[in-house]
């Protein structure tokens, strides 16, 4: 498992898989409480969680040890 994280959009990557080859993940399913966006490969198997106001869901220690990336133009989230 893999996690990312870009402070500047406040969002995380958590990869179940190394790594998710460009059309890899065919169906992108929103959480029930729009939380997070789970994608989902072609034979309907989880490949990763994109998580929304990282900083307020997921726990310091695994933030502090995410790897840092930053999205160009990505919109500033307000952490609430």
């Amino acid at each position: 498992m893999r996690v990312t994280y870009d402070a500047s959009a406040n969002m995380a990557y958590i990869y179940l898989v190394d790594t998710i080859t460009p059309g890899a993940a065919v169906r992108q399913v929103p959480a029930e409480d729009d939380t997070a966006i789970l994608d989902y490969d072609a034979q309907g198997r989880l490949l990763g969680i994109e998580i929304f106001s990282a900083r307020r869901r997921l726990h310091p220690e695994l933030l502090a040890g995410a790897e840092r990336i930053e999205r160009e133009g990505a919109p500033r989230e307000r952490d609430a």
